[in-house]
């Protein structure tokens, strides 16, 4: 309970400062793209596109890390390029009121990046349990179909989606046609 307890105030408390530096980077980066031509809709808009672009590049991430995967490469220089961006606009903004006034500006894109990041790990940390180790005797007596069925039904313990028929087969070698008789087969056997 008290870890469950931990998570959703943290939770909270990152969300409440992604919120409020999220509403500061955004004026800041608006009255930038405003002061330098663009005005109307440009101008409210251009700020979405670089806090989109993080928030697109971490989603990307994170499911790479729930699936057990590599992150793409343009995930990564996405975010990477995002940040840079909306902490360069920040630092933009401040520098007409010299070194300070530039570091005071940068600070709200620092913590909505950082309050982002901290809630992407708490996501990634609540969907990833660590794996009990098999014992040397259960993987050599575990048939395909078993590790089919016992992947796949671990899968819906998670938040998302159940792993694909087209996945199962690939990974374990097997037709895509004897998983989905595989996984039929439990489903008619399944009480009601």
């Amino acid at each position: 309970m008290a870890d469950r307890v931990i998570r959703i105030t943290t939770a909270f408390a990152v969300i409440a400062v992604a919120v409020v530096a999220a509403i500061i980077s955004y004026r800041h980066a608006y009255e930038l793209v405003h002061s330098h031509g663009e005005s109307g809709t440009t101008a409210r808009l251009v700020p979405f596109t670089v806090d989109g672009l993080i928030w697109a590049a971490s989603m990307v991430i994170l499911d790479a890390s729930r699936r057990k995967q590599p992150a793409p490469a343009l995930a990564k220089w996405s975010l990477t390029v995002g940040i840079v961006a909306t902490v360069g606009a920040n630092v933009a903004h401040g520098l007409n009121h010299g070194l300070i006034g530039a570091l005071v500006s940068a600070w709200p894109a620092l913590a909505l990046v950082g309050s982002f990041e901290l809630l992407m790990m708490l996501t990634r940390n609540a969907t990833s349990r660590p794996a009990p180790v098999p014992s040397e005797r259960a993987e050599v007596e575990q048939s395909p179909e078993q590790a089919v069925l016992a992947e796949y039904f671990a899968s819906l313990d998670g938040p998302g989606r159940p792993l694909s028929q087209r996945y199962l087969a690939e990974k374990h070698g097997i037709d895509r046609r004897k998983v989905k008789q595989i996984l039929a087969s439990t489903e008619q056997h399944a009480p009601q």
